[in-house]
C-alpha cells in the first residue's frame, strides 16, 4: 500500500513515513463504523485518495507558514495527506457532515499532526482567509470560486499567486468555459502513471 506513496515520494522523513503508514488502518478502522470512503473503494485508500490528494503537491510546493482551505474535506481528503507533506504549513478542514469531520480530527490527532484544524462548518460560513483553498471535486467550478473568493487572503507568500486548487476528473469543458484565460489545467496522469489517474488533472485559479 505504502508503496506507492514512495514511489513518487522517495524523500519522506521516517515521521511522514509513518504517518502514512498509518493512514490505512485508521481509515480501515473509521469506515467499518461510519461510510467516510465507499466501501468498495477503501482497499484502493492509498492509490484513489492518499496519493490523488498529493497531486496537488506536484502542483505547488507550498511555504512554510501557508495557510490552506479544505473545503468538503469528508473524512480529510485532500486536507490530510497534505499536512502530512507540508508540516510546517496551517491547514483548516472543513464539511457540512459532522462525522465525517469527526473522522478527520480524529485521524488527525491518531497520528500526531498538529497543523490540522477540523470543523464542522459550511463554506459559504467560513470568514477566515487563507492562501489557498483546496478542494476534490466537491462542487462545479463556477459555485465553488463564488463561495470562496471571499476566503483568498490578498498577502502572498507563495511564488503561485494565491488562489483555489482543486482536484477534479472526466470533461471540463463546460464548468471552465468562464476561466479558460485564467484556469491552468494539470494533468495529473504527467506525474502519476497508473491507469486510475489518465482523465483527472489538477485545476489551478487565481482568486
Amino acid at each position: 500500500m505504502m508503496q506507492i506513496i514512495d514511489k513518487y515520494f522517495p524523500n519522506l522523513t521516517d515521521v511522514q513515513k509513518q504517518q502514512f503508514e498509518q493512514l490505512g488502518t485508521l481509515y480501515g478502522d473509521w469506515n467499518s463504523k461510519i461510510n467516510v470512503i465507499s466501501r468498495k473503494d477503501i482497499d484502493n485508500l492509498y492509490e484513489h485518495h492518499v496519493l490523488h490528494s498529493l497531486a496537488i503537491a506536484e502542483a505547488i510546493r507550498f511555504k512554510a507558514g501557508t495557510r490552506v482551505l479544505d473545503i468538503g474535506t469528508g473524512g480529510g481528503f485532500p486536507g490530510i495527506p497534505l499536512a502530512i507533506m507540508f508540516p510546517d504549513c496551517q491547514f483548516k478542514l472543513i464539511d457540512g457532515t459532522g462525522k465525517k469531520v469527526r473522522v478527520a480530527q480524529e485521524v488527525a490527532n491518531a497520528i500526531g499532526l498538529k497543523n490540522v484544524v477540523a470543523e464542522h462548518l459550511r463554506g459559504e460560513d467560513e470568514k477566515e482567509k487563507f492562501d489557498f483553498v483546496v478542494s476534490r471535486a466537491v462542487m462545479p467550478l463556477p459555485d465553488l470560486i463564488k463561495m470562496v473568493c471571499k476566503n483568498i487572503s490578498k498577502e502572498q507568500r507563495n511564488a503561485l499567486p494565491n488562489g483555489i486548487i482543486t482536484l477534479k476528473g472526466g470533461n471540463l469543458d463546460d464548468e471552465l468555459k468562464s476561466f479558460r484565460k485564467i484556469a491552468d489545467v494539470m494533468p495529473i496522469a504527467e506525474w502519476f502513471d497508473e491507469e486510475w489517474f489518465k482523465e483527472k488533472n489538477v485545476i489551478y485559479i487565481p482568486c
